[in-house]
C-alpha cells in the first residue's frame, strides 16, 4: 500500500478541516483544568444549584457523568423563573460487558435508592444510571466504586468503555479475547488521580504547576487528553454484534479450527456521529489494515491512539473523530505512521465471515456443560410495569445466579453460565417475572434499538426510547399486511444525529430532526458491513410509513432466497450502495 494508492481519499476529503491556528475552546478547559480537577471540588460543594459551575460540565465526562434536566419540565420551570430540573446521567466502565451477581444487585439498589429506579443497558455494553442529582451524585460514585467498578473514562475526550463479544457459546475463543479487551481498556485509562480525589476522598497528590516544571501525570493523553471520544471494540466472528466496524478500532478475532485465538484483524476509522445539513460530517465504518498476534492488542491500541492524539482536529470538533483524520492525511499515510510507531508491519489481513450482529435469544448450552439465557429488554431499560417486573425479577435472579451477568451490544442481557442443576430454578424466576414472554417478541422488534433521547438527554431533538416501541407496533402490523409476518429486518432510532444506537448501520435507520420529525436511512447491512443512504429527511410518521410500505410489499413478492431487506433496497435502486464514509452525502 502506498500513499499514492490513497491519493484520492486525500483529495476527496481537502474541506474536511481549517488551519489548526485557533484551538476550540474545550481544548483550554482541558489544559486549564490541572488534570480534569477543575473547580469540581467547590462546583460540587455549591448547594444553591443542581448543576455545576462554569467550564466544570465538560470535565465531569471525563468520570462518566453528564449534567442534565428533566426536559418534560423544562418549559414550566422557565415559567415560574426557576433553574432547570438538573439532574445526573452515570454511566458505568465495564469492559466486554461482563458483570457479576453481586455486582448487578449493588447497581440495582443505587438505582432504586439514589436514581429513577431503573437500570438502562447501553449499546455499549455498561450501565447508565438516570435522575441522580446533585447532592447524590459523590455518594453514588463512591457506591459504584464499592462492587469494584467505575466510572473513570466512561465519557469525555479519551478511550470509553471497551467492547467485545460477550456470547459465552464460544468459550475458547471468548476466554482469550476478554482478558485482552480489559488489558486494553486498563492500558488506555487516564492516570490523573482527579477521579478519586473528587468522588473518592482521596487526599490529591498534585498541585500544579506554579512554580516549577508540570508533574506529568497523564503518559499518553497529555494536558488535553483527546481531540474527541474514542471507541474500540472486539468482535468474534460469525457474530458481529459490537458493530466492529463503526469503531475507531476494531479487533475482528480470528480462531483457529479448535476456536484457539490465533489473532486480530484490524480495522480503524468507523464513528457514527455527523451534524445535520453539514456535509462536511458523515458517518464512516472502518477499514481493515491487517492482521496481529494476540498479545500485541494493547501495543497497537495504545500506538493508534497516540496518532489521534497528536494529529486529530483540535480546531473544530464535529470534524476531530479518528476517521477524519484518516480521510484528511490519507489511509497509506495512517498505516505507515502506525508500523513506523510500532517498530514492525501488520501482517495481511486473515480471512473471516460475519453472518449477523443480532443476539441469539433464549437458551443455549456452552462447551463446559453450563447454558445461558439471553433476555430481550426492549431499548435497554431494565424496569417493573404492572405487567412484568423485569426489575424484580433480575434482582432475584442476582441473588441465586452462579456464573455472570452480561451486558449486550444490542441493550440485552444475558444471565451467562448457568450450572446444569441451577436452570429449573432460572427458567421458574424468568417465567414468573414475565421475562420470558417478553422475550417472545416479534422478530423486527428484537432487531430493533433505540437510544434514551427525551427526558433526559440534552442533545436529543425527537423522541427514541418512549416512542420507538409504539412505532414498532406499527411496523409488525405493516408486515403482516404485506406478508411478510416476522421478518428479520434491522430497524434503530436516535433521537439526534449523533447516531449512539447505531442508525447508519441498520437496514432501517431513524435520526431525530424535531419532535415527531426524522432523517430515514435504508440500505444498511444485515450484520453491519455497510452504511445506510439517507433517504427522507425532517419526515413525520406518516410520510414514513407511506414511503416503507411498498418498499415492503415488494420485499415480500420479489425478494431473493435469503436475501436481507437492505441488499433488496440497493437491488431494486431504492437507494444507492454507500461504499464510504465520503459517498453518505453524496
Amino acid at each position: 500500500m502506498t500513499r499514492a494508492n490513497e491519493r484520492h481519499n486525500v483529495d476527496r476529503s481537502q474541506d474536511i478541516t481549517q488551519p489548526l491556528d485557533k484551538l476550540h475552546d474545550n481544548e483550554r478547559i482541558k489544559a486549564e483544568s490541572n488534570y480534569l480537577r477543575g473547580r469540581l471540588h467547590e462546583s460540587l460543594a455549591e448547594r444553591i444549584t443542581g448543576t455545576v459551575l462554569g467550564d466544570d460540565h465538560q470535565l465531569t465526562k471525563f468520570f462518566g457523568t453528564y449534567v442534565q434536566d428533566d426536559r418534560d419540565l423544562r418549559d414550566e420551570r422557565r415559567r415560574k423563573m426557576l433553574e432547570p430540573a438538573y439532574e445526573f446521567m452515570i454511566r458505568v466502565r465495564m469492559p466486554a460487558g461482563v458483570c457479576r451477581p453481586e455486582q448487578w444487585r449493588a447497581l440495582d439498589e443505587l438505582a432504586c435508592t439514589r436514581a429513577n429506579g431503573t437500570l438502562r443497558l447501553t449499546t455499549r455494553q455498561t450501565f447508565q444510571f438516570h435522575g441522580v442529582l446533585k447532592r447524590d451524585l459523590v455518594a453514588t460514585m463512591q457506591g459504584i466504586h464499592d462492587t469494584l467498578l467505575d466510572t473513570l473514562a466512561a465519557c469525555g475526550d479519551d478511550n470509553r468503555g471497551v467492547m467485545a463479544t460477550p456470547v459465552p457459546e464460544f468459550s475458547a475463543t471468548h476466554a482469550a479475547v476478554y482478558p485482552i479487551a480489559k488489558q486494553v481498556s486498563d492500558r488506555l485509562l487516564p492516570r490523573t488521580r482527579a477521579f478519586h480525589e473528587i468522588f473518592l476522598n482521596e487526599q490529591p497528590v498534585y498541585e500544579g504547576h506554579k512554580e516549577g516544571p508540570a508533574v506529568e501525570e497523564e503518559p499518553l493523553y497529555g494536558r488535553t487528553y483527546l481531540p474527541r471520544k474514542f471507541k474500540i471494540g472486539f468482535a468474534i466472528p460469525p457474530v458481529n454484534d459490537v458493530d466492529v466496524f463503526t469503531q475507531d478500532i476494531g479487533f475482528i478475532a480470528i480462531a483457529g479450527a479448535d476456536g484457539t485465538l490465533q489473532g486480530f484483524n484490524v480495522a480503524v476509522g468507523g464513528g457514527m456521529g455527523r451534524t445535520d445539513n453539514d456535509t462536511r460530517t458523515y458517518p464512516r465504518l472502518g477499514d481493515v489494515l491487517g492482521f496481529i498476534e494476540p498479545e500485541t492488542a494493547a501495543d497497537v491500541a495504545e500506538a493508534i491512539v497516540a496518532i489521534q492524539r497528536d494529529f486529530g482536529n483540535r480546531v473544530d470538533r464535529k470534524l476531530a473523530r479518528m476517521k477524519y483524520t484518516i480521510d484528511r492525511h490519507g489511509l497509506a499515510w495512517f498505516v505507515d505512521e502506525l508500523q513506523e510507531r510500532l517498530g514492525w508491519d501488520l501482517a495481511p489481513a486473515r480471512h473471516y465471515a460475519f453472518e449477523t450482529s443480532q443476539d441469539r435469544y433464549g437458551w443455549t448450552q456452552n462447551a463446559d456443560g453450563t447454558w445461558n439465557y439471553t433476555l430481550f429488554v426492549e431499548n435497554g431499560r431494565v424496569k417493573d410495569t404492572d405487567d412484568r417486573p423485569m426489575m424484580t425479577g433480575l434482582r432475584e435472579i442476582a441473588k441465586v445466579h452462579q456464573g455472570d451477568l452480561r451486558v449486550t451490544p444490542n441493550q440485552n442481557l444475558i444471565v451467562a453460565r448457568i450450572p446444569e442443576d441451577r436452570v429449573g430454578e432460572i427458567q421458574a424466576l424468568l417465567e414468573s417475572h414475565g421475562i420470558v414472554a417478553a422475550t417472545e417478541q416479534s422478530t423486527v422488534r428484537r432487531h430493533a434499538m433505540a437510544c434514551v433521547a427525551f427526558p433526559t438527554c440534552g442533545m436529543a431533538m425527537a423522541e427514541s426510547e418512549r416512542y420507538f416501541p409504539a412505532f414498532m407496533t406499527r411496523i409488525e402490523a405493516m408486515l403482516e399486511e404485506v406478508g411478510l409476518g416476522d421478518a428479520p429486518i434491522v430497524m434503530r432510532m436516535t433521537g439526534c444525529n449523533n447516531g449512539c444506537a447505531r442508525p447508519y448501520v441498520a437496514e432501517v435507520g431513524f435520526s431525530g430532526r424535531a419532535p415527531g420529525h426524522y432523517n430515514l436511512y435504508l440500505g444498511g447491512g444485515y450484520f453491519g458491513e455497510r452504511l445506510a443512504k439517507p433517504y427522507l429527511d425532517n419526515a413525520d410518521e406518516a410520510t414514513i410509513l407511506a414511503h416503507l410500505r411498498p418498499m415492503l410489499a415488494a420485499y415480500a413478492e420479489e425478494r431473493e432466497h435469503g436475501e436481507p431487506f437492505g441488499d433488496f433496497l440497493i437491488r431494486k435502486g431504492y437507494v444507492a450502495k454507500v461504499a464510504h464514509g465520503l459517498d453518505f452525502n453524496a
